[in-house]
């Protein structure tokens, strides 16, 4: 069994093809440290992979493979890429040192060898190593925790987004997890879509991630809206339907004054602003509230139109039931070019199986559907 003092040595591999050199290097090394031997360059690789030495001794001339290539492709290995190489070698060359120093070796000794000069440099480069490896492990840990917290305050934000867009759903009683379906319609349609050469520059992994984060807060201005409107049974009046629509402003400043009272102007609210006030903009220029027609009505708005436009089909209501997957798809293609932008509507088409996918993963169910006609009668009364 090994002493405490002996688990503490490092680990030293020599690599040369001269067994006199290796005995030599043995009898030198081993009252001091833990000495590994490989008799070519071969072996040598192998036992720096396996056994992760804290330095390596390289001869230069051997055959087959020599220091150099050995030394090069140890330095190409991320397993052994951070174990120093000392050069032990007859070439003394001024030339041969500057070349093993550049291929990545930390020193260069010439034979024959001084056992003091060997042991001193030896040393030194244990250190040095030792200073770099506590410095590795110390980012290393750093980048962890830097990692941790992060996914743990993405992991907030999210929660409070999807409280937020649930808020403004709760009080909407024609669906229940059409914040969940959208959400994953635009993702699954932008996804789709980065390989048409008209969307492939704009929709990017980082920009479909912010929007597939922005879209359950398309409708969150329905916070503000009246009950006795909100919650009719029936076709709304004129002024009702005004008072309605206010509901893509409503929610685009809201969004601005979460912005401004951060101070920071952060993509993820740029992109929310867009899809809470466009929405409901239509390609033809008759939809609202600017009444934005084409290409000028935002990328994000435009994925959430197609979304809304079939889940509002397929959507049971308290009174009704919703559209078949087939048909609420046709009412999709037949909005193309009036509602819709018609490449987005096209797409959506290709991928009717994937949204099929998603809407049966998040449908209504009977709870969903009870538990809405509960809160309605609660907020009917309340409002009388």
């Amino acid at each position: 069994m090994q002493t405490e003092q002996e688990q503490d040595k490092a680990t030293l591999l020599v690599v040369d093809d001269t067994p006199g050199n290796l005995n030599l290097m043995h009898a030198l090394l081993k009252s001091r440290y833990h000495v590994l031997l490989a008799s070519n360059g071969e072996q040598g690789m192998q036992v720096a992979r396996d056994k992760q030495p804290d330095l390596i001794l390289l001869d230069i001339l051997m055959p087959d493979l020599d220091g150099y290539e050995v030394c090069k492709r140890l330095k190409a290995d991320r397993l052994t890429q951070d174990i120093p190489i000392i050069f032990l070698t007859a070439k003394a060359d001024m030339w041969d040192e500057q070349k093993g120093l550049e291929m990545g070796a930390v020193d260069y000794i010439s034979k024959p060898i001084s056992s003091k000069i060997v042991l001193a440099r030896v040393k030194t480069q244990l250190i040095v190593k030792a200073s770099a490896d506590f410095l590795r492990d110390k980012n290393e840990h750093l980048e962890l925790q830097v990692a941790r917290r992060t996914r743990e305050i993405q992991a907030v934000q999210d929660v409070a987004i999807m409280a937020m867009a649930t808020l403004a759903e709760m009080r909407d009683c024609d669906t229940s997890k059409h914040i969940l379906r959208t959400q994953h319609y635009v993702k699954a349609l932008a996804e789709h879509l980065k390989s048409h050469p008209g969307f492939a520059e704009q929709l990017t992994d980082q920009t479909i991630q912010v929007i597939f984060k922005s879209a359950p807060l398309h409708d969150i201005g329905k916070v503000g809206i009246p009950e006795r409107i909100l919650l009719k049974p029936g076709n709304l009046t004129p002024q009702e339907e005004a008072i309605m629509q206010t509901h893509t402003t409503l929610g685009r400043d809201a969004i601005e004054q979460a912005e401004q009272s951060l101070g920071l102007q952060v993509e993820f609210f740029s992109v929310a602003k867009q899809i809470a006030l466009s929405h409901q903009e239509k390609w033809d220029g008759s939809g609202y509230p600017e009444g934005l027609a084409g290409d000028r009505i935002p990328l994000a708005a435009r994925l959430m139109a197609v979304a809304d436009v079939y889940d509002d089909c397929i959507s049971p209501r308290i009174y009704t039931a919703g559209l078949p997957h087939k048909d609420a798809v046709r009412k999709v293609f037949e909005a193309r070019g009036s509602h819709l932008d018609p490449d987005m509507a096209d797409a959506f088409v290709e991928i009717e199986q994937t949204i099929e996918a998603i809407a049966k993963r998040f449908a209504d169910t009977p709870e969903d559907l009870q538990r809405k006609m509960k809160y309605m009668a609660y907020a009917i009364a309340e409002e009388a």
